[in-house]
């Protein structure tokens, strides 16, 4: 699977669901993991080849290629008691390895499960082996994820975090100029963002949704889903810039379900009881994460331009 973009983003003293679907993996290529230096240890150039090109806090001299998985599929392994401390509801990884071979005892990889932390198993590249296996999941192509429904499937509750990456490629796109947000639901979810980052005024760039199901609007800016099995970006056939959004998200957006299945005209015959539950409807509003817009950000290379910098910068 590709990397889930929630990675970015976290809810401090809050239990997280697996971050990969059980029977999948992701491969991290960045580095991850002890040991860590701290900011004032590596120097601006040190950060930038990590791909980091705005200050933060440490840098992990990990390896890459790190395995991610879902805590349920791990097999043939032990918790080292000694190595499991955390904060306060289970393990947050900070002794380093903490899950060993039954067979040989060696520590193979870290399971980490605790508050404000996706939950997940960490795999160093040296301790994998790739054997003969059943096929993989076969990859869909963008119509077969419309009607397998695969496009819904994602972490609804978490939405704000891919929002807030979203919205980092979003501002990015922009070069500092206005951008006209089309109504509806894009203009619901990034309208004020847009409002408090960009300035208003003329030739503004309008935004809109593009993608499978969705054909491609006339804007020079056009939110396209990312492949959730490939990581690869739906690309619109005409000159406007594509900005990628998780696909879950971009589905919700997309095709709100409070607003494409809509009750037929009339009530149920008398004696007729209802069997299925309502549309969903949202609970409340939600706007992007601001964290996960300034971590996004500072991975891009842009931000080191002094409007986007003072963005970065900026207290939410």
């Amino acid at each position: 699977m590709a990397l889930p973009v929630h990675l970015v983003d976290t809810y401090w003293e809050t239990l997280h669901p697996p971050v990969l679907e059980a029977g999948t993996y992701a491969v991290d290529p960045g580095r991850r993991g002890s040991p860590w230096r701290l900011a004032g240890e590596f120097s601006a150039e040190e950060a930038a080849e990590r791909g980091f090109f705005a200050p933060v806090d440490a840098l992990s001299d990990g390896p890459s290629g790190t395995v991610l998985l879902a805590p349920g599929d791990v097999r043939g392994t032990r918790l080292v008691l000694e190595r499991a401390d955390g904060y306060c509801m289970g393990i947050d990884g900070r002794d380093g390895p903490n899950l060993a071979c039954l067979g040989c005892g060696l520590p193979v990889g870290t399971r980490i499960d605790d508050c404000g932390q996706w939950q997940q198993v960490q795999l160093p590249p040296g301790a994998v082996v790739r054997l003969p296996a059943p096929p993989e999941r076969p990859v869909l192509d963008w119509s077969e994820l419309l009607t397998d429904g695969a496009l819904w499937r994602g972490l609804s509750d978490y939405r704000d975090i891919p929002a807030g990456a979203a919205l980092a490629h979003l501002v990015v796109a922009s070069g500092g100029r206005p951008v006209e947000v089309a109504p509806g639901p894009v203009a619901e979810l990034f309208g004020w963002a847009v409002a408090q980052l960009l300035p208003a005024g003329g030739d503004a760039r309008r935004l809109d949704l593009a993608g499978p199901g969705r054909g491609e609007p006339a804007a020079e800016l056009l939110l396209v889903p990312v492949h959730p099995q490939t990581g690869l970006v739906w690309r619109p056939s005409t000159g406007a810039q594509a900005l990628p959004v998780e696909a879950a998200l971009w589905a919700e957006l997309a095709f709100p379900p409070h607003r494409t299945r809509l009750p037929v005209v009339g009530g149920l015959p008398a004696g007729v009881e209802r069997d299925d539950p309502l549309p969903p409807y949202p609970g409340r509003a939600f706007q992007p994460s601001f964290e996960a817009f300034r971590r996004t950000l500072a991975g891009m290379p842009e931000v080191r331009e002094p409007w986007l910098r003072a963005l970065y910068e900026r207290r939410y």
